[in-house]
C-alpha cells in the first residue's frame, strides 16, 4: 500500500513513520523440519498402505489418495509456508500503531492494527533478520490454547524500527 492508500485507515493526527516488508528468502527452523518428517512419515505411510491395498484389485487403494495429499500438504507447507506468508505481508508503523496487512489466496486482505504506548512490551529478537516484536494473540489449535507473538518479521532494518519505536513510546513523535 502506498501512503497515499492509508487516508481511511489512519486518526486524526496520526502519520506514517515507517513501512517495510519482511524478507521473503526460503528458511526451514526445527520446527519446520519437525511438521515436515511428520508429514513425511504420514504421506509414506498412506504410500505404503496404497500399495498393498492395490495388490488386492479394485479401487480400495484410492481412498489412501487423501491421506498421501495431506501428508505431501504437510510438507509442502511446512517448508514453504512460511516464505509464501512473508511474501503477502506488509508492514507499516504510524506514530500511534503498528499494521500488518496480508492479502493471502483464499483468505483476501486483512489488516491488523497493534496500539504502541510507553507500556507495550517489545522485544527485539536477535538474528540475521532480526524481528520485531509488539503484541500477543490468544490462538487456538486442536487440544490448547497459547499466546502466539506478533510483530514485524525478519526485517532488514530492524535498528532503525525498533529506534522508532521507542522514540513512539516516548512520546518524540
Amino acid at each position: 500500500m502506498s501512503k497515499l492508500d492509508w487516508k481511511d485507515h489512519l486518526h486524526n493526527g496520526e502519520d506514517i513513520v515507517w513501512q517495510g516488508r519482511p524478507d521473503g528468502r526460503f528458511s526451514v527452523g526445527i520446527k519446520d523440519i519437525g511438521s515436515a518428517a511428520f508429514g513425511i512419515f504420514f504421506a509414506g505411510f498412506a504410500a505404503f498402505w496404497m500399495t498393498k491395498a492395490s495388490q488386492a484389485g479394485g479401487v480400495f487403494w484410492m481412498f489412501g489418495l487423501i491421506h498421501f495429499s495431506v501428508g505431501a500438504s504437510m510438507v509442502f507447507w511446512a517448508l514453504f509456508g512460511g516464505v509464501f506468508r512473508r511474501r503477502h505481508t506488509w508492514y507499516t508503523l504510524t506514530n500511534k500503531r503498528a499494521f500488518i496487512a496480508t492479502d493471502m489466496p483464499f483468505r483476501g486482505r486483512r489488516l491488523k492494527s497493534y496500539p504502541i504506548s510507553p507500556d507495550t512490551s517489545v522485544d527485539y529478537v536477535d538474528a540475521e533478520l532480526p524481528s520485531i516484536m509488539f503484541a500477543t494473540e490468544t490462538r487456538r489449535s486442536n487440544k490448547r490454547t497459547y499466546e502466539a507473538k506478533i510483530g514485524f518479521e525478519r526485517i532488514a532494518d530492524a535498528s532503525e524500527v525498533l529506534s522508532h519505536i521507542r522514540n513512539i513510546q516516548q512520546g518524540a513523535t
